[in-house]
């Protein structure tokens, strides 16, 4: 085989191993590969005859997470997924570059903290969002979310890297060295999670999450919700929670509707929070969190961050063709200002907003102003039949575990959810289902937060500055021993005319 072709297959492998711990999330669900799963990727990187080439091998790999973790966008940007894939993927080279570069136990620090730093950039709104972070690939164990309370999904994955990367420099060294280190990667959050102090005992609450499945016609889809929630028990509910774009009416210019909500909380002797999306009187659309009582709306929240392409194209004058080539928004959806909390029954939530589930610092900000609960509404009509939807609904066993507050997630057409404070799963209506799920939560004091409601996002900031610090001492090692080799060649011939 030439070179050339040599060179390329190893990419292409590269490419293939970067798509692997895709299949640790939801729906796959071998959340346990996790642990394992950057070996092939990395051994491939760390097998490079240069830097440049194990850049190039990490942005491939980059590139293979993407794409993996994206397919299901293929309907809304159809090609588009490739090439943001390939954008993207490039995020990874740095990371790439420090696998191969760094090989000593300095790589179970540099390495984890490469790879936080990635999705940390690309976790930003204006980059797409904090997709399939690989620490939200241990929803389903509490214990190893334990790590979530202290530094946030960041921290998760900088356990997750720790050990793959131990286990490469095991492999490839051989030495037993290596085994504390996976150990202690392994066991961090479940010793962290033991050692944390029980939830303070608190109020509980009652939710019922209206799941009516994929309705295309406004008014049925409509009639289905208030179906549904006409057959919950009266006076045993505290909230009412219907999913993202269950109302297709401005109610601002729908008194009638107004009154049907009403009448179905004044039934039920609970709120009902409902999401509008629908244009208002100035033909703007954006998704509205309305809350409403037996005596109207009683508070609103809109959606913030936008899911790009699925609800605005971002430089719609230049990527605008893609409307005409995918399901891509055909009209920008216009966003909220910010964060705020409602009351229900006596209790302050946090409403936010299907993509808005993938962002740690806003379920933070809600739990900041007040909120004791956080409640997500979602919609994944688009996505039927793909991993998308238990992915989206697990992300809120992160957040739960993050913030120390329940989570609470109503979905139109997806997964119905409900996690305790810590993470822990209570309740879960799959997406070929309809109908209401009930769940009852014990809410903390509003004055009890984890470390990472105190600390927010200092785990990718540790692992920015572990980087610089590395960079700067190789650096200054790498000058000092190039001084001190010029200095040993001009000291020859001194020594040569002296003895002479």
């Amino acid at each position: 085989m030439a070179f050339r072709e040599l060179l390329g297959s190893a990419r292409t492998a590269t490419f293939a191993a970067g798509a692997l711990p895709i299949v640790s999330f939801p729906r796959p669900g071998l959340d346990w590969l996790a642990w394992v799963a950057l070996v092939p990727g990395l051994l491939l990187i760390r097998a490079a005859q240069s830097g440049r080439e194990a850049a190039i091998r990490g942005w491939w790999f980059g590139a293979g997470y993407c794409a993996a973790a994206g397919y299901w966008l293929l309907p809304d940007i159809g090609p588009g997924v490739a090439l943001a894939a390939f954008v993207f993927g490039a995020l990874w080279a740095g990371w790439g570059f420090a696998a191969w570069k760094v090989r000593s136990w300095a790589a179970l620090v540099v390495v984890p903290s490469a790879w936080t730093a990635v999705e940390f950039v690309r976790s930003w709104h204006s980059l797409g969002g904090p997709w399939a972070l690989l620490g939200a690939s241990q929803w389903h164990h509490p214990a190893e979310l334990g790590l979530a309370a202290i530094g946030g999904v960041w921290l998760v994955g900088f356990a997750v890297v720790e050990v793959n990367t131990a286990l490469v420099l095991l492999l490839t060294q051989r030495s037993p060295m290596y085994v504390p280190a996976i150990v202690a990667g392994l066991l961090a959050g479940p010793i962290t999670y033991a050692l944390a102090a029980p939830p303070a005992s608190g109020s509980t609450v009652r939710v019922a999450l209206v799941q009516v499945g994929v309705i295309h016609d406004p008014a049925a889809r409509l009639d289905a919700a208030l179906r549904i929630t006409a057959a919950l028990p009266p006076g045993r509910l505290d909230l009412v929670v219907w999913g993202e774009s269950s109302v297709a009416f401005d109610l601002d210019r729908s008194p009638g509707m107004v009154g049907r909500l009403e009448s179905a909380a004044s039934r039920l002797g609970a709120d009902l929070l409902v999401n509008v999306d629908a244009q208002d009187a100035l033909g703007r659309i954006s998704k509205t969190s309305i809350l409403i009582g037996p005596s109207g709306i009683a508070g609103r929240y809109t959606k913030t961050l936008l899911v790009p392409f699925g609800e605005y194209i971002p430089f719609r004058p230049g990527l605008g063709w893609l409307t005409g080539i995918s399901r891509a928004a055909r009209q920008d959806r216009v966003p909220g200002t910010g964060v705020r909390v409602l009351q229900a029954g006596g209790l302050t939530f946090g409403p936010l907003v299907c993509f808005e589930a993938t962002f740690p610092d806003l379920g933070r900000a809600e739990v900041r102003s007040g909120a004791r609960m956080i409640v997500y509404q979602s919609a994944m009509s688009t996505f039927q039949g793909s991993w998308a939807l238990r992915q989206q609904a697990s992300l809120g066993a992160v957040r739960a575990a993050e913030t120390g507050r329940p989570v609470v997630q109503a979905a139109l057409s997806g997964v119905s959810a409900g996690f305790d404070s810590r993470g822990r799963l209570l309740a879960w209506l799959e997406s070929h289902r309809t109908g209401a799920l009930s769940v009852t939560l014990t809410v903390p004091p509003s004055t009890e937060g984890t470390l990472y409601d105190r600390f927010g996002d200092f785990v990718p900031y540790l692992a920015l500055a572990m980087i610089a610090g590395y960079s700067l001492s190789w650096y200054a090692l790498s000058s000092w021993k190039r001084t001190l080799r010029t200095s040993r060649r001009d000291s020859v011939p001194v020594a040569r005319r002296t003895g002479g």
